[in-house]
């Protein structure tokens, strides 16, 4: 079958959206963007094709039981089954690539010791690794630099101690392996993978024996349909580093426009929040942008900024929307510059303030940014879309459903759980259109 694929190559993160030939989402992926971003490109088109081939496993299999219980949680476990395969492959590149640095002339005379301690490490690492993807397993990462990072920390510590081997060289010879590692995409057939992961499902599941009998003409079928990569696109803040020609490549501002306008057709005005840029896009009622605003000198007010602070105060950016809604009253922050924002968290903290407050005044002065670049676009007219990584951010969604009120009335605003992809979705779409039927 034909597939269209756009890929958002924003600072923060890399997005891929997969279309069909009737423009449904057929799979969506997501990576690291580092430094690397033809890497990133690679791994988050991997990703997407992958959730594809699970679209169309669910399409075929829907069909043949669907009087049947219990799809859903089988794909699931098939998934993670999958995902433990991967984690466990790049466990044992990681561990290869550690012992590879683990040779220089620092560690000369030591080298059997350092050797034998982080076999050690990355015994306990796969010993771990199945928990990790138990149904129930909450991660506060998919990313295997954050994963595997974690626990060879805390392991490598425990390690370091019994083996009177100094953890900062432990710690320096996975900062060198990890970015080798995470900087070499996926390998191997996915095809192949998923079926040796449905066989690593039913040892680990036996009950499911009878499930998968069941289900294996239609699997087999959907796993021998080809995925014809017929078109590419791509868009973002590193789109002038793909390789792909210059009708393969379209602006950011064309792609959220058009990626929100297939999300909600009905919207006209567009607010996306990225990493390092706010965007507002006014468009018409076929997608098409009629007038746009960004911000025009740095990163502050932008995903970047909020990284900045959860910095700041040790914790994951994931972390800061839900300590924000704990706050019980705004502080007002008066810098829109991530460094001196930086700065006046620690005086307001010095001072005695609460730090939820302090949080929850820094995401009112996102918004606030944000707010003067519609006003500059146009004006918020209904319908209403937040796009990027920060819609996911409850204490950011909850600032600006008040000031839109506030400033233009009871407006309708529309918040994707997908809305981190808009701007790969309109990629997509762009590059379905270009081969028109």
């Amino acid at each position: 079958m034909r597939a269209f694929i756009g890929i958002d190559l924003g600072s923060t993160t890399t997005k891929a959206v997969v279309l069909d030939e009737n423009m449904e989402v057929l799979g969506r992926g997501i990576t690291n963007s580092r430094a690397n971003y033809d890497t990133a490109c690679k791994v988050a088109k991997y990703e997407a094709l992958l959730s594809a081939r699970f679209m169309l496993l669910r399409r075929r299999l829907a069909g043949t039981i669907a009087a049947e219980s219990g799809l859903e949680e089988f794909l699931d476990s098939w998934e993670r089954s999958f995902r433990l395969g991967q984690f466990v492959e790049q466990l044992e590149d990681l561990e290869a690539t550690c012992l590879e640095k683990a040779t220089g002339a620092r560690f000369v005379g030591r080298e059997g010791a350092i050797a034998e301690a982080l076999g050690e490490i990355f015994v306990a690492l796969r010993a771990d690794a199945p928990a990790l993807f138990t149904h129930d397993a909450r991660r506060k990462s998919d990313f295997f630099r954050d994963l595997a990072g974690a626990r060879f920390m805390a392991v490598g510590q425990e390690i370091a101690k019994a083996t009177k081997i100094p953890y900062d060289w432990l710690l320096n010879i996975y900062d060198k392996a990890i970015i080798e590692v995470e900087n070499r995409p996926p390998s191997g057939d996915v095809t192949e993978k998923l079926q040796r992961a449905l066989v690593r499902l039913i040892a680990m599941s036996p009950e499911l024996n009878d499930f998968v009998a069941k289900v294996a003409p239609a699997a087999e079928a959907a796993l021998a349909t080809e995925i014809e990569e017929t078109s590419i696109v791509g868009t973002g803040y590193g789109r002038v580093t793909l390789p792909f020609p210059k009708e393969n490549i379209r602006s950011e501002i064309l792609c959220h426009g058009l990626g929100a306008h297939m999300m909600y057709p009905e919207t006209r005005t567009v607010l996306d929040i990225g990493g390092q840029d706010t965007k507002a896009i006014q468009i018409d009622g076929d997608g098409i942008v009629e007038n746009f605003q960004m911000n025009d000198r740095c990163a502050a007010g932008c995903g970047r900024y909020l990284g900045y602070i959860a910095d700041e105060i040790n914790i994951g950016v994931h972390e800061l929307g839900p300590l924000a809604m704990r706050a019980t009253r705004s502080v007002r922050i008066n810098s829109t510059c991530t460094v001196f924002a930086g700065a006046e968290l620690r005086d307001r903290l010095a001072l005695g303030e609460k730090r939820e407050d302090i949080i929850a005044g820094l995401h009112r002065a996102i918004i606030l940014r944000a707010m003067s670049i519609i006003s500059r676009s146009g004006g918020v007219r209904d319908q209403f879309t937040f796009t990027g990584g920060v819609a996911k951010n409850e204490a950011a969604v909850k600032e600006l459903r008040a000031l839109v009120i506030e400033n233009y009335g009871d407006v309708v605003i529309n918040i994707d759980p997908d809305s981190i992809y808009t701007g790969a979705l309109g990629a997509a779409a762009f590059a379905r259109r270009a081969v028109g039927e």
